[in-house]
């Protein structure tokens, strides 16, 4: 369905502190307006709209815009420098850019550096109104299905353009796949109530607010998360689905018993999660407060693939993200190829008849995340095993295993255990320069406001992890930091610390 399916009183988008709202009749007519504007200024289908914005009600109308005019969008992380978000918008090519008044200097220095786009509009400048109210609200005859076009967060290398086939057909008549998939699956409709925390330059948050306004729901728009100020949003709003990060998980959790206990969360019936693996403790503690609400999925930016698991399901499979073949078969290969029997370790890959990505102007790294023998199978750089009943656990990203020794470590583990301890804020684990085994294991703590760092800290938080996992996975060290760097949606960018120790 489409915004204008639906009462145009019907409220499609509100802001967490309740000051603004966007109808289902506004967000409809706006987004005609401005499709009808891209048009006029020979934006054909293809072609590439970004977008600059915080978490702002009007990205929905950018969104349905693009979704309506057969172009890609790409939203931009605004917390990048100038020369970052400028290598984002000349390297999808964009042909018009979108800034919200806040981000205004960034818009100059990316248009400065880019030499275009040819069309910029200002969200608080005037530019964009006035676009609006000269173009036409009326529904073309066809409007052909656009798609975002996103980037990689980068916790591995430079950002990576993930460019979806554009599906054929009308937007009023052809689902999205993310709509076939996500609305059975959690019972998206029109008394959905879903609140995002996580900014809307991320596959996910965008997504699933697409899927809410394409289902008749409303979405509940944090400008930011903040652990108190997201339970209050539940009780506000009586929320009814919501999205998280698992470190979301972990801030919450770490409120003060009285604090956790003041807000109300009985209305959730779904609190969706993904982005990373969840240690098995803190999913556990949240199941315990929330109830049995907690579904996870595991799928990328470039939804090659995904897998589902159910709070029942999880129960009995602790530890799982789910099972495969809602989006490609679930494949297990070791370094030569080759499918790997029921509990070995090895890369995951999806299998689809055919290539459902291509990483923008990069053929290598298309390559490079292609099965050798079966091009149709992907794979985002994940490795895990499945069980005897086909459920998936990972274990670590490839480019982060550790290898002490000549023997794999993976750093997750080791975080999953540290993770909750009372004295640590964050952490993350990575390989060091090691003269006799290569690499040694090395965690990173942001310890808790009340910890001291220093000596006797660092012996305390090896000898946790020695009595609880292998020992020669704990780390040999610990350094202290004030904070880690995380993007905004949560994801460790772990490239960024690691190139701390590596020359």
């Amino acid at each position: 369905m489409y915004p204008g399916a639906y009462d145009p009183a019907r409220p499609a988008v509100v802001t967490a502190d309740g000051g603004r709202t966007l109808t289902y009749g506004r967000l409809e007519e706006r987004s005609l307006r401005l499709a009808d504007h891209l048009r006029g200024a020979r934006l054909r289908p293809g072609d590439h709209l970004a977008l600059l914005c915080e978490n702002d009600p009007r990205v929905l109308e950018v969104y349905w815009a693009a979704l309506r005019s057969g172009l890609y969008l790409t939203v931009v992380n605004h917390h990048l420098t100038a020369e970052e978000a400028a290598y984002i918008v000349g390297d999808c090519g964009a042909r018009a850019l979108v800034v919200s008044g806040r981000l205004t200097e960034l818009g100059r220095a990316v248009r400065k550096s880019t030499g275009g786009p040819e069309l910029y509009l200002g969200l608080d400048d005037g530019t964009y109104e006035e676009a609006l109210a000269a173009a036409s609200p009326l529904p073309p005859a066809h409007q052909p299905r656009g798609a975002d076009m996103l980037y990689s967060s980068g916790t591995t290398g430079r950002p990576k353009g993930i460019a979806p086939t554009l599906p054929e057909g009308d937007v009023r008549e052809v689902p999205s796949m993310y709509q076939l998939l996500f609305q059975p699956m959690y019972g998206f409709g029109e008394d959905t109530v879903y609140l995002c925390p996580a900014p809307l330059y991320h596959a996910a948050p965008l997504r699933f607010c697409f899927v809410v306004t394409a289902t008749g729901g409303t979405v509940v728009l944090m400008d930011s998360f903040d652990a108190r100020e997201s339970l209050a949003a539940v009780e506000r709003h009586r929320v009814t689905h919501s999205q998280w990060v698992p470190t979301m998980f972990v801030r919450m959790l770490k409120l003060p018993p009285e604090v956790r206990g003041a807000y109300d969360v009985s209305s959730l019936k779904v609190a969706i999660h993904a982005a990373a693996p969840c240690p098995v403790e803190v999913k556990r503690r949240m199941m315990d407060w929330w109830g049995p609400v907690l579904h996870e999925y595991y799928s990328a930016t470039e939804a090659n693939g995904i897998t589902f698991i159910g709070p029942d399901e999880w129960l009995r499979k602790p530890g799982s993200v789910g099972r495969g073949g809602f989006l490609g078969e679930l494949r297990i290969c070791g370094e030569d190829g080759k499918v790997l029997p029921v509990g070995e370790t090895g890369t995951v890959y999806f299998e689809r008849e055919e290539l459902p990505f291509r990483y923008h102007r990069d053929d290598a790294r298309t390559r490079e995340a292609q099965h050798p023998d079966h091009p149709a199978w992907t794979t985002t750089g994940d490795i895990g095993h499945v069980d005897e009943d086909g459920y998936l656990f990972l274990t670590d990203r490839r480019a982060f295993t550790i290898i002490s020794g000549g023997v794999n470590i993976y750093p997750q583990e080791i975080e999953d255990c540290l993770t909750l301890h009372p004295k640590v804020t964050d952490v993350a684990v990575v390989g060091v320069p090691d003269p006799e085994m290569g690499e040694a294991v090395k965690a990173v703590v942001q310890p808790a406001a009340d910890a001291a760092p220093g000596p006797g800290l660092e012996r305390e938080l090896i000898g946790f992890v020695r009595d609880r996992i292998a020992h020669y996975k704990a780390p040999r060290s610990v350094d202290f930091t004030d904070e880690l760097p995380r993007t905004p949606t949560g994801k460790l960018a772990k490239s960024r610390l690691r190139e701390t120790y590596w020359p």
